[in-house]
């Protein structure tokens, strides 16, 4: 296998690389009694932390619950697009769900791209919130009649949208969906800004403070992983991938990674612009302004499963289509980002499943998780208020029509789930022994009759946990460029000690002995 130092560019993300670490204490005592809280927030990445925002300007009593560090998984690792021009969508919206779908879609998203400039504004964050077009293009003159069609949905549902066959991409396009009036920003200090706010408000941000168990009622009860208990009237999941799913939700999710380069050029090279195009050679290009004046250069794509092997030489490729298009001298950064595609494309926020009176959640926002976090906050944070906005049965979790039209999507995904959950099983292990596994890679072996994910350190010692995911029991399998053991039925990933790193899974790989 590649070694992790032959990547180009630091090992992070540059949101994460140029803001300051947070330190949140851990929750250690119990929050029940007198000390119950209005509202729990699970999660704190842009859905969690613009909830629990929403609310707590309310008067509410909030606290925010996060397995580690705040801002620092999905929200740390986007690309940061606050856009309501979402690639295809609205075509297809308004062809499966009607035209009036498609306007509800567009207003939501417009609202909370409207809503993070003012709450930026009204806080003065230093975010580097900048107006940018969003443009979707192809380079495929075939997909022409398909891009005028978008252009014509997304015009009729509201935005300023127009079919174009220039941009300002150092390579020639066959045609594209140009959007003007959208943005982009710095994702951590803008949430880092609505923490410190939160905190003037009088709630509480808890760090490194798992919630592994939901009980819900009059009040709900969260426990923790160290054992503390959280008494809340109600309780939002915002974990990305709901890791409390009584709704079976992660039936109607798709799991997937997307790759990052990023480097330094000049200002002169600029494109001007928020660029994303589909297909299997999907690429999504922006810049970041830079504090020297230069620009940084974002490029993503090269799209898989988690579980998925080569992850070292997709960062390469996507490195190599870079240098081609781009100015760059030199990589700064690489890093990677997790979505959940849901099967109809619309987010999933709202009530748990249909019983639920108290518990809330905020998932499936497919790739386009800044403006979905934000509508998700103005959304549940009037649900618990009883109201319920104009767009309120698009995004809601128990929406049937939806499982119905989408029912082959649906049973796509899950033929995939089984396909891994079965045929893993099936295969031959990785290696034949511990032998096979060198210095900084890691494999699946048997040890003492059971699969095992074995990794040997740089120092040579191998270190081994159990190979079955602790969310549903599908096989792990290593991911050799962020070194974890990553699940390719629904996404959980975990460190190579066992630690949950990724969501639906709350419990780590058990320990195994290497013999």
């Amino acid at each position: 296998m590649p070694n992790h130092a032959e990547l180009p560019g630091a090992d992070e993300s540059y949101w994460m690389h140029s803001t300051d670490a947070t330190r949140f204490a851990p929750l250690t005592d119990d929050l029940t009694g007198d000390r119950t809280v209005d509202l729990a927030v699970i999660g704190g990445g842009v859905a969690g932390l613009s909830t629990a925002w929403e609310a707590a300007r309310t008067g509410r009593s909030v606290v925010v619950l996060e397995a580690d560090r705040i801002a620092a998984g999905v929200s740390g690792y986007t690309t940061a697009k606050v856009t309501a021009q979402h690639t295809l969508i609205y075509d297809r919206l308004r062809r499966k769900q009607g035209a009036e779908a498609a306007r509800l879609y567009a207003a939501s998203h417009t609202d909370a791209m409207e809503r993070i400039a003012a709450v930026a504004a009204e806080l003065d964050l230093p975010c580097d919130l900048e107006i940018r077009p969003a443009i979707t293009y192809s380079r495929d003159p075939a997909a022409r009649s398909e891009l005028r069609a978008e252009a014509r949905a997304a015009r009729d549902a509201g935005l300023n949208a127009e079919y174009v066959e220039e941009t300002e991409l150092p390579f020639t396009v066959a045609g594209a969906v140009r959007v003007a009036d959208q943005a982009q920003f710095h994702p951590r200090a803008y949430l880092l800004g609505l923490a410190t706010d939160l905190a003037a408000r009088g709630a509480t941000v808890y760090e490194r403070t798992r919630v592994t168990a939901l009980s819900e009622g009059e009040p709900c009860r969260l426990r923790t992983e160290s054992g503390a208990t959280v008494a809340a009237r109600d309780v939002v999941v915002a974990t990305h991938y709901p890791v409390f799913d009584r709704a079976m939700l992660f039936t109607r999710l798709s799991p997937r990674r997307e790759l990052v380069v990023a480097a330094p050029i000049d200002a002169g090279a600029d494109p001007h612009g928020m660029y994303i195009t589909e297909g299997d050679g999907k690429r999504s290009v922006r810049t970041a302004p830079l504090p020297d004046g230069r620009r940084l250069l974002i490029v993503t794509g090269e799209e898989f499963t988690p579980g998925t092997g080569g992850v070292a030489e997709r960062f390469r490729v996507l490195d190599a289509w870079m240098r081609e298009y781009f100015p760059v001298a030199e990589t700064a950064y690489h890093w990677a980002a997790q979505d959940n595609d849901p099967s109809d494309k619309v987010a999933m926020v709202g009530p748990l499943h249909p019983a639920a009176r108290h518990a809330y959640v905020a998932a499936g926002f497919g790739g386009w998780g800044m403006t979905g976090g934000a509508m998700a906050g103005r959304l549940l944070s009037e649900l618990i208020a009883g109201r319920a906005p104009e767009w309120a049965g698009l995004y809601d979790p128990r929406r049937l029509w939806s499982v119905l039209k989408e029912a082959p999507t649906l049973l796509k995904q899950q033929a995939e789930v089984a396909q891994h959950f079965i045929g893993d099983r099936l295969r031959t292990t990785h290696v034949d022994d511990l032998s096979g596994i060198g210095p900084g890679t890691g494999a699946i072996v048997r040890i003492g009759g059971r699969r095992c994910a074995v990794y040997r350190d740089e120092d040579g010692t191998a270190h081994a946990v159990s190979a079955r995911c602790t969310h549903l029991g599908c096989l792990v399998a290593f991911n050799d460029a962020e070194r974890t053991w990553d699940c390719p039925c629904h996404g959980s990933r975990f460190g190579v000690d066992g630690a949950v790193v990724h969501g639906p899974a709350v419990r780590p790989l058990e320990p195994r002995t290497v013999e």
